[in-house]
C-alpha cells in the first residue's frame, strides 16, 4: 500500500541528540561517564518528556546530586547545543513532501517546555500538519497507548502510515500495529525508502 502519510521522529532524524557528545566536549570523557553513572540522566529526561516541567525537573535532580549540580544543569541552561546540529537532509525530505501535498506528522518523545525552546531555534519544527508531542500525550514511546493516540486522531489507517525512528524499540512496537516503518540509520537510506514508496521522485528526494 503506498503510504498516505508520513510520520517523523525528530531526535536523531531531524535533529542530532547526543548528550553523551556535548558532555564529553564539556567535561571530557572521564568525567562525563562517572557523571552518567553517578546520576540517571536519561531517566530524568524521561520524566520531562512524560510533561514533567523541563526546569523544575532538571534543577531538582540537580539538587539531589550536589555534587554534580553544575554538570546536571547544564542539561537545561545549555540544552539547545545538546540538540544540534540540523539533519538538513531530512529537514529537505520533510519538507518536500509537504510540497507535495502529502500529510506529514511528528511523533516525538519530547517535553513540552524543551520542544517550545526546540522550536524557537528550529521553526521547521512548527510546519508539521499534526505534531504529537510526548510532553503534550502524557505517554512516550515505545508504549502503545501512543501510538494508538495517533491512530484515533490522524484519521489515517495504520497500514497507510509510514514512520521513521531511530530506535529499533519504536519501530518495532509501531510494526507490531501494522504501520510501515524505515529504521532511520542517516538521511540518505530514508531518502531511498521515500523513492521506493512512491512519493517523492529521485530527484526531490536529493
Amino acid at each position: 500500500m503506498k503510504p498516505e502519510a508520513v510520520i517523523f521522529d525528530i531526535g536523531n532524524v531531524l535533529i542530532e541528540w547526543q548528550p553523551e557528545r556535548f558532555y564529553d566536549s564539556e567535561i571530557g570523557e572521564e568525567r562525563r561517564r562517572a557523571l552518567f553513572g553517578s546520576v540517571d540522566l536519561h531517566e530524568m529526561n524521561n520524566d520531562v518528556d512524560r510533561g514533567h516541567h523541563f526546569t523544575e525537573t532538571v534543577y531538582a535532580t540537580a539538587e539531589a546530586n550536589p555534587d554534580w549540580r553544575a554538570e546536571i544543569r547544564m542539561w537545561h541552561d545549555r540544552w539547545i547545543e545538546m540538540a544540534a546540529p540540523v539533519i538538513d537532509h531530512s529537514v529537505r525530505l520533510m519538507q518536500a513532501l509537504r510540497g507535495k501535498g502529502i500529510p506529514v506528522f511528528s511523533l516525538t518523545n519530547f517535553g513540552i517546555q524543551s520542544f517550545d525552546l526546540a522550536a524557537s531555534h528550529y521553526p521547521f519544527l512548527l510546519e508539521f500538519d499534526r505534531p504529537y508531542i510526548s510532553g503534550h500525550m502524557k505517554t512516550v514511546k515505545p508504549e502503545p497507548q501512543i501510538y494508538e493516540m495517533v491512530e484515533q486522531d490522524c484519521g489515517v489507517t495504520p497500514e497507510a502510515l509510514l514512520f521513521t525512528d531511530d530506535r529499533e524499540d519504536n519501530i518495532r512496537v509501531a510494526n507490531s500495529r501494522g504501520w510501515q516503518t524505515h529504521l532511520f540509520t542517516g538521511p540518505k537510506g530514508w531518502a531511498d525508502k521515500l523513492v521506493e514508496t512512491g512519493l517523492l521522485s529521485r530527484e526531490e528526494a536529493a
